[in-house]
């Protein structure tokens, strides 16, 4: 058989001050060969695909591998070109037997709040009726009835941190080619939550959740079960939670445990809810351990994965004015602050003006006396599931025992080796704080003696029942506590 792969995404917040250009797509870009290229985030599924093919002796073309940094609404244009260049990739390769596509599920471009439907209903338009189209998306994405009209199969991550691309690649290849060789016929269901929440799968109730989706799986004629977080930050009219089910031939099952799972996943609403601490409850918490271990802050709120600034100062300004130390703090993308640490040097000391540069939800500035101790060219740190993610020219700066990562790209940190790769220790620390919204649990959690997530200010606040959604349909918690009952 022929397959035809490739990756198009990123993660859009509408209220984000930054819009989505070409440069961020560029930013891990590749065509014709991303499966080949160390793993980034936009080749992951590429990478197992191409393995997966290879091993069959299936014959593969390959289009774009490209997902940029999470950030506002994309460019026209810029998403037009890039989606206009995978299908010409797609009519290039004549006649395929199956399409694979990597994409995130949560695009908005101006004129298209449905980037991955759009797109998917183009791929269907080209290669007909009988050709099996199948996507992984990412767990935060708006679950359209364009993108379950235009695929066959969709199987979206269970974890969150998402440890499991790869792994959903492989399932989703296995659809795929047992839908083209015949051996299954998937039908898909999905049913509405009526949520707009955030679940962390790392937590008790949500992990025992994850396990019973995949107990069902490969039982039943249940072939696939995933369940869609939805994005909150985006206002669109498919924002909120969603339960996917994928079933062989029977639509009334899919549907049934959709709906079914759905109920458990309402059920559970107030277990699964994460408690958020203030600024200075959090600072008082930290100082209060007497656990050896650094206490661990989340800055939510500044999360660059859901396309925050990653500049606020909010927090760092009442460390500041507690004169807190023993404090490391990032990643701050500040690439005027960067390089004028890079124009001093190491070891230099002086004056600088830190974040709050990017609009209101970014603060205001911080001026500190910083020393310089670390630099890089190109510092990078570990990735998700796998590979490095790059952050370009870089520097560690310490004032009065606070320690800042500036970065001179916008990313939230995954790994501790965000700190460590520029020789700024945790261990020693009392106070951690990344921005990060949860992908940093996986890998800071062990070395921590507790997590806890602040509700800061910032483009990405985790007050659920106040963001400004005005197009999604209907009731929907926890805005309106019983969205199921009759109006």
């Amino acid at each position: 058989m022929k397959l035809f792969i490739a990756s198009l995404a990123t993660e859009t917040n509408t209220f984000a001050p930054l819009p989505t250009g070409r440069a961020a797509f560029l930013a891990d870009y590749a065509r014709r060969d991303g499966s080949l290229n160390p793993p980034r985030l936009s080749n992951i599924g590429l990478i197992e695909w191409r393995r997966l093919a290879q091993a069959d002796g299936h014959a593969l073309v390959e289009s774009l591998s490209t997902f940029a940094q999470p950030g506002g609404i994309t460019l026209r244009g810029v998403y037009e070109e890039l989606r206009d260049t995978l299908l010409g990739d797609l009519r290039a390769a004549g006649p395929v037997d199956a399409v694979l596509l990597y994409m995130h599920g949560a695009m908005v471009a101006e004129g298209y709040d449905d980037c991955e439907g759009d797109t998917l209903a183009r791929v269907r338009t080209i290669v007909g009726p009988g050709v099996p189209i199948g996507v992984e998306l990412d767990l935060h994405c708006h679950l359209t009835e364009a993108m379950r009209e235009a695929a066959d199969v969709i199987v979206i991550y269970k974890e969150y941190p998402h440890t499991d691309i790869a792994a959903r690649a492989r399932d989703l290849y296995a659809l795929v080619i047992g839908t083209a060789e015949g051996r299954i016929r998937p039908v898909m269901a999905y049913h509405d939550c009526r949520m707009v929440g955030l679940w962390r799968t790392s937590d008790p109730p949500v992990r025992a959740f994850v396990d019973r989706m995949i107990a069902h799986e490969g039982r039943d004629g249940i072939l696939s079960v995933s369940f869609g977080h939805g994005f909150p930050w985006a206002d669109v009219a498919d924002v909120g939670a969603k339960m996917l089910v994928v079933a062989d031939g029977d639509a009334g099952r899919a549907a049934s445990l959709a709906r079914d799972l759905a109920q458990a996943v309402f059920a559970m609403r107030e277990e699964a809810a994460t408690r958020y601490d203030t600024i200075d409850a959090a600072i008082d918490r930290a100082l209060a351990s007497t656990d050896p271990r650094p206490m661990l802050l989340a800055d939510v709120a500044d999360n660059a994965g859901a396309g925050a600034p990653s500049d606020n100062t909010a927090i760092l300004s009442r460390l500041v004015a507690r004169g807190v130390r023993g404090v490391a703090s990032g990643l701050y993308w500040d690439p005027g602050a960067v390089g004028i640490c890079h124009e001093a040097g190491l070891g230099a000391s002086f004056a600088l003006r830190i974040g709050g540069k990017c609009g209101v939800t970014s603060g205001d500035p911080v001026d500190l006396r910083i020393t310089v101790r670390g630099l890089s060219e190109a510092h990078s740190q570990g990735g998700l599931s796998g590979g490095r993610a790059l952050l370009g020219p870089s520097a560690w700066v310490e004032a009065d025992g606070i320690h800042l990562v500036l970065t001179a790209r916008r990313q939230q940190p995954f790994d501790p080796d965000a700190f460590t790769g520029l020789g700024l220790t945790l261990h020693d620390k009392r106070i951690v704080v990344v921005k990060s919204m949860q992908h940093f649990h996986a890998a800071f959690a062990p070395i921590a003696s507790a997590v806890r997530y602040v509700a800061a200010p910032g483009a990405v606040p985790p007050d659920f029942a106040s963001l400004p959604l005005t197009r999604k349909a209907g009731p929907w918690w926890p805005r309106d506590p019983n969205p199921f009952e009759p109006a």
